[in-house]
């Protein structure tokens, strides 16, 4: 498949798609056989995919019910919710939210929440890629513990029939809900296995003053960090409420710090995170859109935005997060965390890339594309979504639409 005339960087580039990569990129027309897909895409842009690196899909279905509370007033609603759920319902929860993700443009994205199978199952038949995980959340409860070893184990076994389309990986849920002893079982099951490491670290002021309190005054961080959890493989959400000794444990283990701007303004829990200082540090940082019970939305480029924005002002400093910055955060950053081959329009990368319609009163400066992108428009301008060399939105259109719609708005029935 050749895209022909695309803005790409801001000037006109053909890309030539071959299989599930990109094969070719260049300025010059590329020749292609006559047998060969050719879509001229004169009059708009290309960026690639973005990678939501911290969410709970099907939490879409939570949208918008418990709104003005602080974070534990908000879990402790969630969970109660959560208890009715089964796997049907996060199946069609996970569809509705991967419909979302498709129309602002994710072409990837990695998940923390329940009934793991179903959720994986929905993103790969929306043609998504997800990483999900299962959750040790153990309440400190001993005897849960022990029960979570054993599930995790089967659904490990289990998670290698998946095939290539999705990553199995092991979340910590936080130092507030899970024992030492899981902690430490947990860390050593995903590194013994190659797997990734997702958890909530320091995402509030609550939380690090109880980590003090119960751990002989040692930050989440530095609890983590003494328990040996850090590594490359590690993807924390949140890391709000870092010292300057928490950031250079997380820069010396090259930790990937998402940062969840909307669901930490949302619930009052902080706005500070220091994307500089991690980043200068050596950690390397995304961006997530957490889940839409929180957040409201898992669209990634309102995410792009606030994030900015909030940078520009607490620091007081309008050049405070650079745009290519910005981009690499929701792509390439992102892609890195999860160990994959994409997040970037190059040759050999995976094909996962949207198209923008140009078209619009948005860009009709001419500011460079991301800046208009990112500070003018709104995700509609998402024309064509591809992820892995297949569309998975031509147009606006993502097929089934209307049913998933309806079987989530009957699952949603039974909470």
């Amino acid at each position: 498949m050749l895209l022909k005339n695309v803005l790409w960087e801001d000037s006109q580039a053909h890309i030539l798609i071959q299989g599930n990569l990109i094969q070719k990129v260049s300025r010059e027309p590329i020749d292609v056989p006559a047998s060969e897909e050719v879509i001229d895409c004169s009059g708009k842009a290309v960026i690639p995919g973005f990678v939501n690196s911290h969410t709970h899909a099907a939490m879409i279905m939570l949208r918008g019910i418990n709104e003005d509370l602080t974070l534990y007033q908000w879990l402790d609603k969630v969970w109660a919710s959560e208890a009715k759920m089964d796997g049907e319902f996060i199946y069609w929860g996970t569809k509705a939210a991967c419909l979302e993700m498709i129309k602002s443009g994710t072409t990837t994205f990695n998940d923390q929440y329940w009934f793991p199978s179903h959720a994986r199952k929905a993103a790969v038949e929306m043609g998504l890629r997800p990483a999900v995980s299962f959750i040790f959340l153990d309440s400190q409860d001993p005897k849960m513990a022990a029960m979570q070893r054993i599930a995790c184990q089967k659904l490990y076994e289990k998670s290698l029939d998946w095939g290539t389309k999705s990553l199995f990986t092991i979340s910590i849920h936080s130092v507030y809900t899970v024992t030492e002893e899981n902690i430490l079982w947990a860390a050593d099951f995903a590194r013994d296995r190659g797997l990734k490491i997702h958890m909530h670290l320091a995402e509030t002021a609550q939380e690090d003053q109880d980590c003090r309190r119960l751990h002989k005054g040692l930050s989440p961080t530095e609890y983590f960090d003494a328990l040996g959890v850090f590594g490359p493989d590690v993807i924390a959400a949140h890391c709000l409420f870092l010292s300057d000794k928490d950031i250079q444990i997380l820069g010396d283990h090259k930790v990937s710090c998402v940062h969840n701007i909307n669901s930490n303004l949302k619930l009052a829990s902080g706005y500070q995170f220091r994307f500089k200082e991690l980043q200068e540090a050596g950690a390397n940082v995304c961006l997530g859109t957490d889940g839409a019970a929180s957040s409201n939305t898992v669209d990634m480029l309102e995410h792009m935005k606030n994030s900015a924005m909030v940078q520009k002002a607490w620091r007081k400093d309008p050049a405070a997060l650079p745009l290519n910055d910005l981009l690499a955060s929701a792509t390439v950053n992102g892609a890195k965390a999860l160990g994959l081959n994409s997040g970037e329009i190059k040759e050999g990368k995976l094909a996962d890339l949207s198209l923008i319609d140009l078209g619009g009163t948005e860009f009709i400066s001419p500011a460079p594309t991301l800046a208009n992108l990112v500070y003018a428009a709104h995700s509609d301008v998402i024309t064509d979504v591809m992820a892995g060399g297949k569309w998975i939105m031509r147009n606006r259109v993502v097929p089934n639409e209307a049913e998933i719609l309806r079987e989530a708005r009957k699952v949603l029935k039974q909470i």
